[in-house]
């Protein structure tokens, strides 16, 4: 009997996985119809959202067919402890360090538990006393042990040379620590289709204009909810970013059609100050974004890997599509660096619906005039008709 085989995910994986045989063509479309279901080609392995609810409609579906196989997908989980005194001391330092030079609050967050371990580890130590390659032992330990993500390396690294560095105030030289390989994953993103197909799908007006705003204007989530009444700059045409990602200013497109939706947006809530405000009057949440967006993806069927931050990666791949040059949309996204921007040429799919080959341009010097040529042939102009100018 073909088997159907349920990987059994880490406690706090996003999805898990299911092997669904080829011949088993009935359950395979029996499946496809269950909410959040997704095929990974390169895997050939379906996945759905990682719930117990999710678990059981599998196991009700396949029945005595489903294998529940764990694999490797149990990794060791990392242990919780309290920090001695003199360890909540440095960690105060870094803290208050950190806040000092304006990191951000989910940074500091981020380096203070990577810090925390490292704390940990170095409990019975002077950290003054610490060397380069007992530091980088510590890295290893935690990469062989806990299979820590490459971010997560970084954030250990990060945290410790914060420590070392602005804490301490020991020279950068100090702490010459090898960083992971760079992985070259390129970014998600969703079609114009899908994108039409999430905005439908949110009949909530603010809601709406929260993810329109944040594709139209190719925000992060943190530029969208700091977004005050007076950065909206309609007779210039453009919004103002105040203090991004870099701490940096910048200014982005503002779209004539996301326009005339925030002016029906502020009749109908007439914000005051954050141009997104939660019931309280304060900013909007991130987490409130982030479910409006997650219950239009299992609305509209979307990619269901997608993110709020997908919207931003397809607002630029769009732009390039359609001939938006790579130095203007780098300003666009405030990046501070034409490499950051360069991935997106790396997106896009060659279709000969918007690349004209060579031979296309030459074909009367080649003498190709029947017809099927001619019909063939794309020509500039087409393509500009064809565009949607988003």
């Amino acid at each position: 009997m073909e088997q159907v085989i349920l990987y059994i995910p880490a406690p706090k994986s996003g999805r898990f996985k299911v092997f669904i045989p080829y011949a088993l063509k009935s359950e395979r479309e029996a499946f496809k119809k269950l909410n959040t279901s997704y095929y990974h080609p390169s895997q050939k392995l379906w996945s759905m959202v990682n719930t117990p609810e999710n678990i059981k409609r599998v196991q009700a579906l396949f029945g005595e067919k489903l294998k529940m196989d764990q694999g490797e997908q149990i990794q060791l989980s990392q242990p919780t402890f309290t920090l001695a005194e003199k360890s909540l001391e440095a960690m105060d330092q870094l803290r208050q360090k950190l806040t000092l030079k304006a990191y951000s609050p989910s940074t500091i967050s981020n380096y203070a538990t990577a810090f925390a371990k490292f704390l940990r580890f170095f409990e019975q130590r002077e950290l003054t006393t610490i060397t380069k390659e007992e530091i980088e032992g510590f890295v290893y330990h935690q990469i062989s042990k806990y299979k820590i993500s490459e971010s997560a390396q970084n954030s250990l690294i990060n945290a410790v040379k914060a420590y070392y560095e602005h804490v301490l105030g020991k020279p950068r030289e100090y702490y010459d620590i090898q960083r992971p390989k760079a992985t070259q994953a390129l970014p998600n993103v969703l079609s114009k289709e899908e994108i039409a197909g999430i905005i439908q799908a949110t009949s909530n007006l603010k809601h709406r204009t929260i993810l329109l705003t944040i594709y139209s204007a190719g925000l992060r989530i943190s530029e969208a909810i700091r977004l005050r009444v007076r950065d909206i700059h309609s007779d210039e045409g453009y919004l103002f970013i105040k203090g991004s990602k870099n701490k940096k200013d910048h200014k982005t497109v503002l779209s004539p059609v996301l326009l005339g939706e925030l002016r029906a947006y502020y009749r109908a809530f007439k914000p005051s100050y954050w141009l997104f405000e939660g019931q309280e009057g304060g900013q909007y949440s991130t987490k409130s974004i982030q479910n409006i967006f997650r219950a239009a993806i299992q609305k509209s069927g979307a990619n269901p890997w997608a993110t709020v931050h997908t919207l931003r990666h397809s607002f630029a791949t769009h732009l390039l599509q359609n001939g938006t040059n790579l130095r203007m949309i780098q300003v666009l996204l405030g990046h501070s660096s034409s490499k950051t921007t360069e991935i997106y040429s790396h997106v896009l799919a060659v279709s000969n619906k918007n690349v004209v080959s060579p031979l296309d341009q030459i074909t009367e010097l080649l003498n190709l005039t029947t017809e099927t040529a001619k019909k063939s042939a794309p020509h500039t102009k087409d393509i500009h008709e064809t565009g949607d100018g988003s």
